[in-house]
């Protein structure tokens, strides 16, 4: 995949500070694959709210964010490129979609909806909002806020839609997606504390490059789960205390 060219016209002004260009370019270029690689979650769930018999809006916006992934890819490709380095890397070999196929379409679109924007996203949201607030000002705080404006937005779109799909379920969907969330909650937080590593702790300045300290994003990060997602879900009527208790056993 190469978005050197578009990524290169974007590229932001940024400070000098050789000593931590190094450090920058890998996280920028993790973010690069990451987000870029996201389009294709978003395109499986349009497919599947489209099956499910969701109206065209709520497909079109969701096959719109797919577009705002590859996007951000690009954005984080500029940084890379501003850093030193090259906007390009070989395509990842993610798991297939998951398609739940045990669950009806609306409650198997559901589950996917649940771990895409009220998980993944909904955590997305707080660990670029906390890293934007200790960015300074200036070209690369204006191409985060770009990207977090956007994850706001795919986080919103399932606490928004999930009410409805859950209020449609059975007593026996309800269960099945109760016991889904303790394996869905178990896989957020395998990936996420992969991607946050608990040694890294660059000095302040690292800020202006969007570098954060490993352990505060990581409670950051379980903070999020458990004052935001879970009591979320449980307004929802799903067993999301539950579930994160007995994540490890599922």
């Amino acid at each position: 995949m190469d978005l050197r060219a578009e990524a290169r016209r974007l590229a932001p002004e940024l400070p000098a500070l050789p000593q931590l260009r190094a450090m920058a370019r890998e996280t920028w270029r993790g973010r690069m694959v990451n987000e870029h690689s996201s389009a294709a979650v978003f395109e499986g769930l349009a497919r599947q709210l489209g099956a499910a018999g969701l109206e065209p809006e709520s497909v079109a916006a969701c096959r719109a964010f797919a577009d705002e992934e590859r996007r951000h890819g690009v954005l984080c490709g500029a940084v890379v490129e501003a850093l030193g380095g090259e906007a390009r890397f070989e395509p990842r070999r993610d798991p297939a979609f998951p398609e739940h196929e045990d669950a009806p379409p609306a409650e198997a679109a559901l589950r996917n909806l649940l771990s895409i924007s009220c998980l993944s996203e909904t955590v997305a949201v707080a660990l670029i909002g906390a890293e934007r607030l200790e960015m300074p000002a200036g070209p690369l705080r204006a191409l985060l806020t770009r990207i977090y404006a956007d994850e706001v937005g795919h986080a919103r779109f399932g606490w928004v839609l999930a009410p409805r799909l859950v209020a449609a379920l059975d007593a026996a969907g309800r269960e099945r997606t109760g016991a889904y969330l303790a394996v869905a909650l178990a896989a957020l937080e395998r990936h996420e504390l992969a991607h946050l590593n608990p040694h890294a702790a660059p000095p302040p300045e690292g800020a202006a490059y969007g570098l954060c300290n490993g352990r505060d994003a990581r409670a950051l990060f379980h903070a999020t789960v458990c004052e935001v997602i879970v009591p979320g879900l449980e307004r929802l009527g799903l067993p999301a205390r539950a579930a994160w208790q007995e994540r490890h056993a599922a």
